[in-house]
Parts: structure tokens; C-alpha cells; sequence
């Protein structure tokens, strides 16, 4: 099969040949050929109505009511600490106050910084982040592990403008793998990465438009362009690019060969100690560029049966049911192992307002119920798959109802506890109830653990601030079941015998230093 690399870029194509060389071997040649422009086409089913990918009611045995069964593995004090915290975050006030203060001039008078950031780090930060050093975040891993939970480690940087930062990441991704590694057997289950890291924003942007320009026109030729799964539907957002896009220059094109380059070293070093690593999505701007750098590298390394390399999927937008029909379907016809992570999706307001400015519709679901129901059916549809022996999911859900009609499907489907390819997740420090309630259920849960030092996971900690307003009912659930356990631990020590009243008060003031 003939690859397309860049012609003016001889360097690129010996730096990418372990990129290729999978797709050129003889077992491949053996296959049948390889079309990875092919668009399949849904089943009339499918297209009215997801089957087959439908979640039912469930059955499984998803207990999120017992308190004292759901936070038996947590500490009082940083039970009472989330509590308080959690309660801070729900509150807009509060919220809008402090989004205020981080992105105001007062940042810039360094003794202001500095209180702010200390009182960050103590609230926030430690609520909803590993800590600020690889030791700080292995604790938190090996803590987690003892409460029956994984941990997927973040790195937290995200956009980068230059070259030199984008080095700079990489290196911390690939400190983050090697530390994995170093950890407990099982207790991460991911290593999560952010192309915008890797490769400047600029140029996601260019790239994503010359790709959505030759779906428009399949004449267009992009001589860098490598084998890759498919990246649109027809119902995918086109409007960002109006105009046919001029080609990459000399510059873009280095800088191009230079982010290939990064992602090859990541995906050698996951594949080399076999850590899955996830890649996650942005705003429709430059997603179709991310899921190109995603898709090109797992058709590389996702082998076996094995898949190393995950896409992110965003069932907020209207397009995102099939195009993850139209990409898992294709990989599996050609043999490569596909896994996703599922997730809503983050960016609704600015989505809709670019759309908007353009005079087109939101690509996002009109309702909320759209939204959910688009979850459900593309959760369905992979763990079917999952049944079926192929691919990979991690369900990235704070949704209750999601999270049980997904349990229940896996057990109905026999989908055996300890499972490696389907992983629920949440937030580090957000829905504690479904996490634990899954977990009891027998199934592989994760905590998104984010760390660095808090200047830099700043971003982070806005875009939570931010995204709570729209998980008011999980938090909620969260505190009142803190709330309550809280209290029963408060009448049990009352009622106590007073030496052990005594041991707990002790026991208590020990856990006060843990994160």
C-alpha cells in the first residue's frame, strides 16, 4: 500500500517509518487491502434507532444509598474536607468570585499571587489534583489503590505556542509513563496526554482545516498526510473552514515532522511498558487534527488485541454517535484494536457562540437529554463490542443514571468483573458515590488524577470550577451522602467508650496532614 508522507521532508519519512511499517508487513499484506478513507455505512437500525446499542433498565446491583459502605475506605477528616470543598465549588457566588480573583491583575503583584496560589493549594488543588511532584501524585495513586481504585496519571499541561514548550512537555509526558510504571501493578490504568501540548495550537488549526477542505474535495492532495481512521461524517461541523486553506509552508511543514516526532517517543515509551495511553479532545477548532495525530498512531501500535493508543470521543455533539460507528467499525474491518474514552463535553458556550458568528447551528445537542441519550447509545454500541472480544472503553461518566445503565448492560452482556478494557472513571474528587458504588459492583474504576505544580494546573482548576455548575446533581448526591456519614461517625463516637473516643480523636488528628 502506497504511504503518503511529506516529499520535501525526507527526514520525516525515516523518523515516521515505525509509524508504517506494521501497515507493510506480510501479515497485513495478507489481509484483504486496506481502504482507510472507506465511510461505512450504518445499518437502517442504526441510523433510526441504536439497537442493539440501546441501554436498558438496569439490574446490576449498583448500591449508591449505603453511605457507610461507600466511604468506609475514607479517612473522616478528608471526608469532611471534601465535604466542605465540594460545597464551596457548587456555589456560583463563590465560584464566580474566585474565577474573578485568578484571572485579574492581582496576579500580577507577587505577594498577592502568592497568598492566592497558597490558598488555592490548599482548598482546590488538593481536593481535585494528585499534588504537585511524580512523589506527591504516587501516594495519591498507592491511597487510592488501597480504596479498590486506579488511577490515570495527568500531567497537566495544555496548550503550548512554541516548539521549546512543546519539548518541554513531552519530556513530562514521558517522565509521567516511566513513573506509571514505577508504581504498583494495576494501580494506573492510563496515561493521559494533550496533543495541544505537543503541537502548536497554530498549526492544529491549520491542519484541521486542509483536512475538513478535503473532505469537502477529495482532490485536494495532502502530501503529509499519513493512513488514518475516519475523521468526519457528513453531519460533521465544516463551517470553520470556508475557504480553500493554502498548503503548509516550509515552517509548518518542519514543525509538523518536529510534533510527529513527540508522539512517536510517547507512543514507543507506552508500547515499550505497555501503559494505554488516551489522548483528549479540544473544541471542534482543531479536533479533527487531534483525532488525525490519534488515529494515525494507533494504527500503529494498537495491536493483539492490545489497543495502547485511545481517541476521546464528545457525546455532546450532534455528529459524535456516528462518527464513532463510522471510525470503530472501520478499525475493526482492518484489524486494529480501537479504544475510546467517552465523555460529554466541555466546551457547549464557546461552541455555540463561534457557530453562532458564523451563521451556523451549535454542533452541539440542542438538549440536555440529547446529550445523555447519545452517551448512552455509543456507551451501549462499544460495550457490545467489548462483549464481542474487541476494543477498548472508558466510560468517563459523572451521570448516575448513565453510570448504571452501563453496569447493567456489562453484566447483562456477561462481561466479567476485572475486566482491562472496560474502565469506568471520574474526576479526582468528584462523584465519590458512583465511584465507590461501581467499585463495589466489581467493576474497574478510575480517578482522573491531574498533577504539577499549581501555577501551571491552574488552567485545570478553572475549567472545574467552571464545568461544576453542570454536575450539580452528582456533587450534590456527593455531599449529602458525606453529610450523612459524617454524622453517623460523629454518633458513633459519641457514643462510645471514652477511651475509645480517645483512640478515634487521635486517629483523627494523624490524617489531618494527608492529602
Amino acid at each position: 500500500m502506497a504511504t503518503r508522507v511529506l516529499s520535501s521532508s525526507p527526514k520525516l519519512l525515516n523518523n515516521l517509518r515505525s509509524f508504517i511499517k506494521p501497515l507493510n508487513s506480510a501479515s497485513a499484506a495478507a489481509a484483504s487491502p486496506l481502504n482507510f478513507d472507506e465511510k461505512p455505512e450504518l445499518s437502517t437500525v442504526e441510523k433510526q434507532h441504536p439497537i442493539a446499542t440501546t441501554l436498558h433498565q438496569p439490574t446490576t446491583n449498583l448500591d449508591l444509598d449505603d453511605h457507610q459502605k461507600l466511604f468506609a475506605s475514607v479517612p473522616t477528616l478528608k471526608l469532611l474536607r471534601s465535604s466542605v470543598n465540594l460545597g464551596l465549588a457548587s456555589n456560583e457566588t463563590f465560584v464566580d468570585f474566585g474565577m474573578w480573583v485568578m484571572n485579574s491583575r492581582l496576579m500580577e503583584t507577587p505577594l498577592l499571587r502568592d497568598i492566592i496560589l497558597k490558598t488555592v493549594k490548599h482548598t482546590f488543588f488538593e481536593h481535585f489534583c494528585a499534588g504537585e511532584t511524580t512523589t506527591e501524585a504516587g501516594e495519591c495513586v498507592r491511597k487510592i489503590q488501597e480504596a479498590g481504585l486506579r488511577g490515570m496519571l495527568v500531567y497537566a499541561v495544555e496548550h503550548t505556542s512554541d516548539n521549546a514548550g512543546c519539548d518541554r512537555n513531552l519530556e513530562g509526558f514521558l517522565q509521567s509513563v516511566e513513573f506509571a510504571k514505577s508504581l504498583p501493578p494495576s494501580s494506573v490504568s492510563f496515561v493521559i496526554a494533550k496533543i495541544t501540548a505537543i503541537c502548536p495550537i497554530s498549526l492544529l488549526k491549520r491542519m484541521s482545516d486542509l483536512l475538513r477542505w478535503q473532505y469537502k474535495d477529495s482532490s485536494l492532495n495532502l502530501p503529509w498526510k499519513l493512513n488514518t481512521l475516519p475523521i468526519f461524517t457528513d453531519s460533521s461541523p465544516l463551517y470553520h473552514t470556508l475557504q480553500r486553506p493554502q498548503p503548509l509552508t516550509p515552517q509548518e511543514e518542519s514543525d509538523l515532522e518536529l510534533a510527529h516526532q513527540r508522539l512517536l517517543k510517547l507512543c514507543q515509551k507506552c508500547a515499550q511498558y505497555n501503559v494505554p495511553l488516551t489522548i483528549d479532545a479540544e473544541d471542534t477548532s482543531i479536533q479533527p487534527a487531534i483525532d488525525y495525530f490519534t488515529y494515525s498512531s494507533a494504527i500503529m501500535y494498537n495491536k493483539d488485541d492490545n489497543p495502547i493508543v485511545y481517541g476521546t470521543m464528545q457525546a455532546y455533539l450532534k455528529d459524535s454517535r456516528e462518527r464513532l460507528f463510522n471510525t470503530a467499525r472501520t478499525a475493526e474491518k482492518l484489524g486494529i484494536p480501537m479504544g475510546f474514552k467517552l465523555v460529554r463535553g466541555a466546551y457547549m458556550s464557546s461552541e455555540a457562540k463561534l457557530a453562532s458568528s458564523l451563521g451556523f447551528d451549535s454542533p452541539v445537542h440542542n438538549t440536555i437529554q440529547d446529550t445523555h441519550a447519545c452517551f448512552n447509545d455509543c456507551a451501549s454500541f462499544m460495550i457490545e463490542k467489548i462483549a464481542d472480544g474487541y476494543g477498548g472503553l472508558v466510560l468517563a461518566t459523572h451521570n448516575l443514571e448513565s453510570g448504571k445503565l452501563a453496569a447493567s448492560k456489562a453484566r447483562n452482556l456477561g462481561i466479567e468483573k476485572g475486566n482491562q478494557k472496560l474502565e469506568f472513571a471520574q474526576l479526582y474528587g468528584m462523584s465519590e458515590a458512583l465511584s465507590f458504588g461501581l467499585r463495589n459492583a466489581g467493576f474497574q474504576v478510575s480517578k482522573y488524577l491531574p498533577y504539577g505544580p499549581v501555577d501551571m494546573v491552574m488552567p485545570y482548576l478553572l475549567r472545574r470550577a467552571e464545568e461544576n455548575r453542570g454536575l450539580l446533581s452528582t456533587s450534590s448526591l456527593d455531599r449529602t451522602l458525606m453529610g450523612k456519614e459524617l454524622k453517623r461517625r460523629l454518633k458513633s463516637l459519641q457514643f462510645a467508650k471514652p477511651e475509645m473516643a480517645a483512640s478515634a480523636a487521635g486517629s483523627m488528628k494523624i490524617e489531618i496532614g494527608t492529602p
